[in-house]
């Protein structure tokens, strides 16, 4: 049996802010070609579809399309109430001559950064501002004084970092408290995710997880390393031919389960991941209308503490084959 579509989406309040969010949201990097293409009208399609089944948290980034994924979202949300939508985006990472990425947290860029998203997206606030990427040449304190800046002129409402260390997140915060931290999140990929939430816990800032089906592994959908040949996948190490067949092997005992409780693998890797606490909030990406409610169906799936425990037993942190990123990924991310 099918699970039922959840009515309403169930909230939680983000960190240290008055805004509620859904908690399961929707990611928007696929929109912007990174796993293959997806037309303007196809991605306001899913942002509408996501928002009219009561998703309200909605996850963009400048450098997602360079640009093009906040003008997307700017299209999207024309007509609807500004007060229906929780939107974030981020800044830091920039593009290098030669295709790189490049990262850049000094306190003149930020201001610059958030004006610049702010025009794209056609509006006066941002509700949630994160730091995509920390700049190991800035000091934290800088980088989250000129954000909390942003606040006091009307321009942010909330703040965040993206795979921060918990050391780093404790400088920010000592500067302004923290509504969010982003990492991944997964059943497969969790480390360095646990090992945050002990401080986000403590301090009392929300868990928002990307990449929470682990880049698709976790709908046991791909099973060869051809199927991701023609987007940004090709390049993570844990599609490598021998990789991909480690983890899904892990997979199938999410396979299993799921069939179990009448519901899919990655309904189930949601399931578990919400089940870790009511401060956490998975936000996956999809360029598919019909995924949007394969998602928000995992929301009506209840795993027991001893069903939640079997599957963290049966894939240890650290079971994945691959790390989260090609090795100049690495360098940028968990500090």
């Amino acid at each position: 049996m099918t699970p039922a579509l959840p009515s309403p989406v169930p909230t939680t309040r983000l960190g240290h802010s008055s805004l509620d969010v859904t908690r399961m949201g929707l990611g928007l990097m696929s929109l912007s070609g990174l796993y293959g293409p997806s037309s303007d009208e196809n991605g306001i399609a899913v942002i509408h579809h996501a928002l009219d089944r009561g998703i309200n948290f909605l996850d963009s980034a400048d450098m997602y399309g360079w640009g093009h994924n906040e003008q997307l979202l700017a299209k999207a949300l024309k007509g609807r109430r500004r007060d229906d939508v929780v939107l974030a985006s981020k800044f830091g990472q920039t593009k290098q001559e030669g295709g790189g990425n490049g990262v850049n947290g000094r306190p003149e860029y930020v201001q610059a950064a958030c004006e610049a998203s702010l025009q794209r997206l056609g509006l006066e606030t941002i509700d949630l501002y994160y730091v995509h990427r920390i700049d190991p040449a800035v000091p934290i304190e800088d980088t989250v004084g000129a954000m909390s800046r942003l606040i006091e002129q009307g321009k942010v409402r909330a703040l965040g970092l993206c795979e921060a260390s918990p050391a780093t997140i404790r400088r920010a915060h000592a500067v302004h408290p923290l509504s969010a931290i982003q990492t991944e999140y997964s059943l497969l990929y969790r480390q360095e995710a646990e090992e945050t939430l002990k401080t986000t816990r403590e301090l009392g800032i929300s868990f928002v997880a990307y990449a929470p089906l682990g880049r698709s592994l976790l709908t046991a959908s791909v099973q060869s390393a051809d199927e991701v040949a023609q987007d940004r996948r090709k390049d993570h190490p844990r599609f490598s031919p021998e990789n991909l067949a480690q983890n899904n092997a892990l997979v199938s005992v999410v396979k299993a389960a799921a069939q179990r409780k009448g519901c899919s693998p990655g309904q189930l890797a949601l399931a578990w991941l919400l089940a870790q606490g009511e401060d956490i909030v998975a936000i996956p990406g999809t360029k598919q209308t019909a995924r949007v409610d394969d998602n928000l169906r995992g929301l009506s799936v209840t795993l027991t503490a001893a069903e939640v425990a079997e599957l963290s037993q049966a894939i240890p942190p650290g079971a994945a084959a691959g790390t989260r990123y090609p090795a100049g990924g690495m360098k940028g991310v968990f500090i």
